[in-house]
């Protein structure tokens, strides 16, 4: 009977007027699309006049799915099924990348792991044989691994025989100091090297170029924060003077200069002559119509005078 009554109803009333419902008296009556009530699926509501948001997501391919695109690839290598299996283990860079770069230095962005990692995803889906007993994702993760680790070190200044002795070195000092609960010595690390302490320094000279930070680094964190402290800041530069100096040196003069005004009339041309005209003491004596020995007893005094003044400002 409802079967009867549904053919009825379809045939007295079609589908788009009875999606256009009827509004209560005094109400305006809303017209809605019967297209659109029909493609909008249940979860998703329609909002009167404004198109509801869709979000974008990327289909999932089932096993079946990956599995005919492998076939179809070893069997004719085709763009379509090479880029369908490039996408659907893409997600497998983003994982190796983020565990390599979890031991780098924060330097190294890493969308240029992701990038570096991609080739070797190409290269494991080229050479990967479907008729071994060997998991895709294992294979092509250490393939995409060994891919970022090769371009890193093609990046890399630094030879690698250089980059073996640091680590070398660095795990005999960790060894000796859990050892000896102390900083080893350069005989004591030579001697766990089996190497003469001059190899040791040799090795020392080559690792002082292995470490370089950029300048414009910032430092705590290295994001781009206004204010920020870059390592370059932190550097003093040779060519100006330091503040400190310049105030303390300024005050030993203005107190120097106070302390040589209480001296007496003899003693403040002594000092005068021999610090700042670069007179000998036979050559004062001369001057002032006295022996060299007297000129250096009016030194002494004189010094001994200043010295008390400088002391006692200081205390001040």
């Amino acid at each position: 009977m409802e079967s009867t009554m549904t053919t009825q109803l379809d045939t007295a009333f079609p589908v788009h007027t009875r999606l256009t419902s009827t509004a209560p008296e005094g109400v305006i009556p809303q017209p809605r699309s019967a297209e659109v009530d029909l493609l909008a699926p249940a979860s998703v509501p329609i909002t009167r006049g404004v198109p509801a948001p869709r979000t974008p997501v990327a289909p999932s391919r089932s096993v079946d799915e990956v599995d005919a695109l492998w076939e179809e690839y070893k069997a004719t290598p085709s763009a379509r099924a090479r880029e369908g299996l490039i996408l659907h283990y893409a997600p497998l860079v983003s994982a190796v990348a983020g565990r390599v770069g979890m031991r780098l230095p924060s330097t190294v962005e890493q969308a240029d792991l992701v990038s570096y990692g991609m080739f070797g995803l190409i290269d494991a889906i080229e050479k990967y044989q479907t008729d071994r007993s060997v998991k895709f994702e294992s294979y092509a993760s250490s393939r995409i691994r060994g891919a970022i680790i090769d371009e890193l070190r093609a990046m890399d200044w630094v030879p690698r025989s250089v980059r073996t002795k640091a680590r070398s070195v660095d795990r005999a000092y960790a060894e000796l100091e859990a050892k000896l609960h102390r900083t080893p010595t350069e005989d004591e690390v030579a001697q766990h090297l089996a190497m003469p302490v001059e190899d040791l320094r040799a090795i020392y000279s080559q690792l002082s170029t292995v470490n370089v930070a950029a300048l414009d680094e910032l430092l705590g964190g290295g994001d781009d924060r206004p204010g920020g402290v870059s390592l370059g800041d932190t550097l003093g530069d040779e060519r100006t003077l330091d503040p400190a100096s310049s105030i303390e040196a300024a005050e030993t003069k203005f107190l120097l200069a106070r302390a040589i005004e209480c001296l007496g009339e003899r003693e403040r041309i002594v000092v005068v002559l021999y610090y700042y005209e670069g007179m000998t003491l036979a050559e004062i004596g001369r001057v002032l119509g006295v022996t060299e020995s007297r000129i250096s007893q009016m030194h002494t005094a004189a010094m001994v005078r200043l010295r008390t003044r400088l002391v006692e400002a200081e205390r001040a």
